[in-house]
């Protein structure tokens, strides 16, 4: 009988890796309801923990410091569900009226189609746009951001505990590590990295969420607020974020203002993303934590099949977290090249 060689061939080696792949994505896939309260919890830490240390170094005790950035992030969480669950809950008990405005906007389009001499029978818009399946997508896209903050007193305690720990975490690497000093300026470093992305997304995005609602409550458009923190959450996803922000708020001005005011509308989006997602969150960001658009679509669609919705918005982020740390390894240090950006100088 043949025998298995000892050292299995790069090709056996590939397929153990793709099936322990396989494995894990399937467990993270069940775990969901797990998984992805203690990811926000670690993104929200990281983003928490520069003034946690700040205050510290200020010579306020750590209990204090600690009870300072809770209550921010209380605060902000109390009164983002607060405006969304308000907002949601208006607008779906409008659903029928929005419903039967689009419907007379469809007809009346299909009207002027026929004017222009187009054969009834050639087209039907309705079969193209269907009011109350696109209100109803709405409703459910604003619900499911709604449970995001369903957590909340998960996520807080988690956050807690995090920030409690990561004081620590040195002192434990010293004792498991070889190389101390190596493994804590490496951890310092990838920390940092990902702090920078985080805290600037989130800059970017709470800016563009500002712009967004002081663009639409001038333009007279509803729930301006609602809107705003659609394009606040959904600008941690590049591009596609963006562009699904806007359909709701434009499709919205079209039923109560008009066609005009929705190319306003539309017109106003565009260069406020094409300003801050464009020009300004490159000039912070760096090529150094970027990533190629095929990477970008391909981890949004692996993550929001992994996590739903809600991976959708932390494919970016957990991608770029992936290519970060795999980026200070000399052996893996390939995949963080071809996850980049096209252009690499």
């Amino acid at each position: 009988m043949s025998k298995f060689p000892k050292e299995p061939g790069k090709v056996a080696q590939v397929m153990v890796l793709l099936a322990a792949f396989v494995i894990v994505v399937a467990g993270m896939k069940a775990a969901e309801a797990i998984i992805v309260p203690f990811i926000l919890s670690a993104f929200i830490a990281i983003i928490a923990s520069p003034p946690y240390f700040w205050f510290q170094s200020k010579g306020i005790p750590k209990f204090i410091s600690l009870l300072l950035v809770i209550l921010v992030f209380l605060f902000f969480v109390l009164l983002v569900g607060y405006l969304i669950g308000a907002s949601v809950n208006d607008f779906t008990s409008k659903l029928d009226f929005y419903e039967e405005k689009l419907s007379t906007q469809i007809d009346a389009l299909s009207s002027w189609l026929i004017s222009t001499g187009i054969n009834k029978e050639e087209i039907n818009v309705k079969n193209l746009i269907n009011p109350g399946a696109v209100f109803q997508v709405l409703s459910n896209a604003l619900n499911e951001i709604s449970g995001l903050f369903a957590n909340g007193f998960l996520i807080l305690l988690t956050v807690i505990f995090m920030l409690l720990e990561v004081a620590s975490l040195p002192v434990k690497l010293k004792k498991i590590s070889s190389d101390p000093d190596k493994s804590i300026t490496r951890l310092q470093s990838i920390t940092s990295n990902i702090n920078k992305y985080i805290g600037i997304k989130t800059a970017i995005s709470l800016i563009t969420g500002m712009l967004v609602t002081v663009f639409l409550t001038i333009l007279g458009v509803d729930y301006a607020i609602l809107w705003g923190v659609l394009a606040f959450v959904l600008n941690y996803i590049p591009t596609i974020g963006s562009i699904i922000a806007l359909i709701p708020a434009v499709l919205l001005t079209l039923v109560q203002l008009g066609f005009v005011e929705a190319l306003i509308a539309l017109a106003g989006y565009i260069i406020i993303n094409t300003i801050m997602g464009n020009i300004l969150e490159p000039k912070f960001m760096g090529k150094g934590l970027g990533l190629s658009t095929l990477v970008v679509f391909v981890s949004i669609l692996f993550w929001g099949w992994v996590f739903g919705p809600i991976g959708m918005l932390l494919s970016v982020p957990l991608t770029i977290t992936i290519k970060i740390i795999l980026d200070y390894s000399d052996e893996t240090k390939w995949i963080s090249i071809l996850l980049g950006p096209e252009t690499i100088e």
